[in-house]
């Protein structure tokens, strides 16, 4: 009986083998005929800059992709130097990732080259995946993960860091918007970690560099919530455009401050323009409010050659709200109505006279 049921269990488990060795053929049959081509373009930049890389490619009917990398030399296996800083010369060569290889034919001169490609994805790589929990992706995926170069490190860092697992569909997306290992370190290095693939995602997206970040710590905005420092980003505040308000003597402020005053259209040009015609030093919620009234240096240079001078900045505004244009004033003057004051003005515009 036990003899029985060892060799019973030895045909189940061969049984089992074969059916799951037939699967594996089975779907490397099928990837292999999914050829994924392109072409490449690559300038070697002046030591110690990395080579920067172009990739051309069509992917699943949705059109043309270009992709463009900075990558180390390693990746670049079979050039050699002197091919590349030839005076023309034909090459074959691999760039390396871990999700597959590109393998690259072209030509190259004088430090810059382009050709065509064609992928062949790595099985390890999928075992890699499969061990950390993935699922086995599709050759698309394989094919896309490899052009973005997103490799196990940046898996293990996200799991280092506490961030939810990723859908392979999340790591496709992660590595055509640009989030790379550097990336996400800095992020922690800074004091940020998401947990959430799409926030990440969306930091990169909204343009949030490591740069930016570092640039509004010295200027005193230190560890602002994520969902803040990507509204900074998207209301158009730049560093410069901080640094220029301090040079003005809008300093201190806070960041909600500064991206109202963004929001309302005022620009360091704008107050050095309202300076120049005297009105100096004016508190930034006046400024907001002329800018947000229309009265503008020009209006004010204009009111000035009418003979409106040095009118206070509530005077300026209700001229504006009342319609009492330069051009109204010159036609009242032209019919006699010479010296009038900025109520009378305002009483004959809201009259219809």
């Amino acid at each position: 009986m036990w003899t029985l049921t060892s060799h019973s269990n030895r045909t189940i488990s061969l049984c089992a083998l074969f059916a799951l060795s037939f699967l594996c053929v089975s779907t490397s049959l099928v990837q292999a005929q999914e050829t994924f081509t392109g072409q490449w373009l690559l300038e070697f930049n002046p030591e110690p800059m990395p080579v920067s890389l172009t990739l051309r490619y069509e992917s699943d009917g949705r059109g043309r992709h270009d992709s463009s990398q900075a990558i180390p030399k390693e990746q670049l296996q079979g050039l050699s130097q002197a091919q590349v800083f030839s005076e023309g010369s034909t090459v074959r060569f691999q760039i390396k990732r871990e999700a597959g290889s590109l393998h690259c034919e072209g030509w190259f001169k004088a430090g810059k080259g382009s050709g065509h490609f064609s992928f062949s994805p790595d099985a390890a790589f999928v075992i890699a995946l499969k061990q950390r929990g993935f699922a086995v992706p599709s050759a698309e995926q394989q094919f896309s993960l490899a052009m973005h170069d997103v490799g196990l490190a940046l898996l293990d860092e996200l799991k280092k860091q506490g961030y939810e697992q990723p859908t392979l569909d999340q790591l496709v997306r992660m590595g055509t918007h640009g989030v790379r290992l550097d990336y996400i370190k800095g992020l922690a290095s800074l004091g940020y970690k998401l947990q959430s693939i799409d926030n990440l995602i969306r930091m990169r997206d909204h343009g949030v560099s490591l740069k930016f970040i570092e640039e509004l710590g010295t200027l005193g905005y230190r560890q602002l919530p994520a969902e803040q420092v990507i509204k900074t980003r998207d209301h158009g505040v730049s560093p410069e455009f901080i640094r220029a308000l301090r040079t003005l003597g809008y300093d201190a402020l806070p960041i909600e401050e500064v991206i109202r005053t963004r929001d309302h259209g005022v620009t360091p040009e704008f107050v050095n323009k309202l300076r120049a015609l005297g009105y100096e030093r004016i508190p930034l919620e006046q400024v907001i409010r002329m800018r947000d009234h229309g009265v503008g240096p020009e209006f004010v240079e204009g009111l000035k050659r009418a003979g409106y001078s040095n009118l206070e900045i509530e005077q300026l505004v209700r001229l504006r709200d009342h319609g009492v244009s330069l051009e109204y004033i010159e036609k009242m003057k032209s019919q006699g109505y010479k010296n009038l004051s900025v109520d009378q003005l305002v009483k004959l515009r809201s009259h219809g006279i």
